[in-house]
């Protein structure tokens, strides 16, 4: 549970922004956000899938622009 006390003389927005802040840090905020709809194990598989296929093609062409030998 996140807990988060005013301080003495603080402003509202100072206390909920620290909050927030905690939440976000805690990763609240993104299983929140996460949860908001029901997406069906396959769509999740596709989506993993996607992702696990662009950041090949990225890191290939990382590696394919790094061993070009200079003229």
């Amino acid at each position: 549970m996140i807990r988060v006390e005013a301080r003495n003389g603080e402003p509202l927005e100072k206390t909920l922004r620290r909050f927030k802040k905690r939440c976000e840090k805690e990763g609240l905020t993104k299983d929140i956000k996460k949860n908001l709809y029901y997406d069906k194990p396959s769509e999740r598989r596709r989506r993993e899938a996607r992702k696990l296929e662009k950041r090949i093609i990225q890191e290939r062409a990382e590696s394919a622009a790094g061993s070009t030998p200079a003229r």
